[in-house]
């Protein structure tokens, strides 16, 4: 059995002063292509949105995604609606900073989300929804061990075409 590889990522609490970077993001054709952008905020709004936001829950846990090596904040990572008595919480993610991807980062946040979840949460199911044609998004979610549950037809809109979302999960023992 080989040394246990040195993680790239921390997850770490979101702090006020990460609004710019989420208003950026937020911003980014790129970023959003996949991702249900909502109705624009300002930068204004998104700094008063992160200074009142609750402190993280069992129903709702957000955490940052940082890179150990230059504490870079890369990404966002949330498992909501998190329910005891059910033991299943939705899972978010995404990288904002470009650059980072293609690099396994997403993937470490992933497996790092879901061992929170499943030890620390003590979750049975973690699941999350993703557009079909986001294949760059279901390899990391496959890659971790989520696999197909079912479809939303024509439940997601971009650029004047229905997309059908893919709904995933992942119980605990699966995760890879």
């Amino acid at each position: 059995m080989g040394a246990r590889q040195e993680a790239r990522i921390r997850l770490r609490a979101m702090e006020p002063g990460d609004a710019d970077d989420l208003w950026r993001w937020n911003h980014d054709p790129d970023v959003m292509r996949w991702m249900n952008d909502g109705y624009g905020s300002s930068l204004a709004q998104t700094r008063r949105r992160m200074e009142s936001r609750e402190p993280n829950s069992y129903r709702d846990v957000l955490f940052g995604v940082e890179v150990v090596a230059d504490r870079k904040l890369i990404g966002i990572v949330r498992l909501r609606d998190a329910e005891p008595e059910l033991g299943c919480a939705e899972l978010d993610i995404y990288l904002g900073e470009k650059s980072y991807w293609g690099q396994g980062y997403a993937t470490e946040a992933m497996r790092a989300m879901c061992r929170y979840g499943f030890d620390k949460m003590r979750l049975h199911r973690i699941f999350l929804s993703v557009v079909a044609e986001n294949h760059a998004a279901r390899h990391v979610y496959e890659k971790v061990g989520f696999v197909e549950e079912g479809r939303l037809r024509e439940a997601f809109r971009r650029d004047g075409t229905w997309y059908d979302m893919v709904v995933m999960g992942l119980l605990e023992g699966e995760l890879r």
